[in-house]
């Protein structure tokens, strides 16, 4: 891979990542189960009878208009919003009401966020290091190494020392996914990570998350950023309306969609 915009080059790819690339999507268990969720705020049904299910490694762009139910779908992943109907299951554990499993599935999962949540009060590296020390209580020594590989990793070994309101909008967002890794997830969510930023720095965020992708982190991503998604997407979700419309490689979701509501919004956006 050619680096770009400060994003590190080599691909540094685990043995057990390596190991799931090399078998055949088909082929690899499934690390995300949906079964018919449903999520109701008040009497608005946001997310209606969803049903999917998400291959270890597997990357997964969402996409869709405004208020389709794409973010709130994949908030009830981490139990940040919770499902009412339906079942859920992250790498084989069903998400309960039950803290200790909520407990094991957030160690699971990482999430980047539309606004990048930093502590302003605490330097980049603190920011990094702070949930490994508190949550896997790593040693200092050990999580500040950690932090400086991830920051290494995203392009912005520099910016340890620096405060949030000291980096750009897109330092802020890798520096957010660098907190996110930190925690070595093996699901990693993305909530419209790049909707924040100017457009210059809209490509330095989609390196990182290109990077890491091809490391086999399995990746649930809402984007509107659709040459991405056809870049590096193993398959498109399309949500209107609070259900899952249609779902498909990317070739198929660009070239022949099958449903007339994904053909209608993609002709309009792209």
């Amino acid at each position: 891979m050619a680096e770009t915009s400060g994003v590190q080059a080599a691909v540094d790819i685990p043995a057990d990542k390596a190991e799931i690339l090399a078998r055949p999507l088909e082929e690899r268990d499934d690390i995300v189960v949906c079964e018919n969720v449903h999520k109701w705020f008040d009497d608005f049904c946001a997310v209606r009878d969803v049903s999917m299910r998400v291959k270890r490694g597997e990357v997964v762009v969402i996409f869709g208009p405004s208020g389709s139910g794409k973010s709130t779908f994949i908030r009830m992943i981490n139990r940040l919003e919770e499902h009412q109907q339906g079942r859920i299951v992250i790498d084989g554990i069903e998400m309960t009401n039950d803290v200790r499993n909520l407990d094991a599935i957030r160690r699971e999962v990482g999430m980047v966020f539309q606004q990048f949540n930093l502590f302003p009060h605490i330097t980049v590296l603190g920011n990094i290091t702070l949930a490994p020390q508190r949550v896997r209580h790593l040693p200092r020594s050990e999580a500040e190494a950690l932090a400086m590989r991830l920051l290494e990793r995203v392009g912005i070994p520099e910016q340890a020392q620096k405060y949030p309101a000291e980096l750009s909008g897109g330092q802020q967002q890798r520096v957010a996914i660098a907190r996110a890794l930190a925690m070595q997830p093996q699901i990693m969510l993305f909530d419209e990570p790049t909707s924040a930023l100017d457009p210059e720095m809209i490509k330095e965020v989609l390196d990182a998350m290109r990077e890491l992708a091809a490391t086999g982190m399995t990746m649930l991503c809402v984007t509107h950023e659709m040459g991405f998604a056809r870049e590096v997407a193993d398959r498109m979700a399309f949500f209107d309306e609070g259900a899952l419309v249609e779902l498909g490689p990317p070739d198929q979701i660009f070239n022949n969609p099958q449903e007339d509501r994904t053909k209608l919004f993609l002709d309009q956006i792209l």
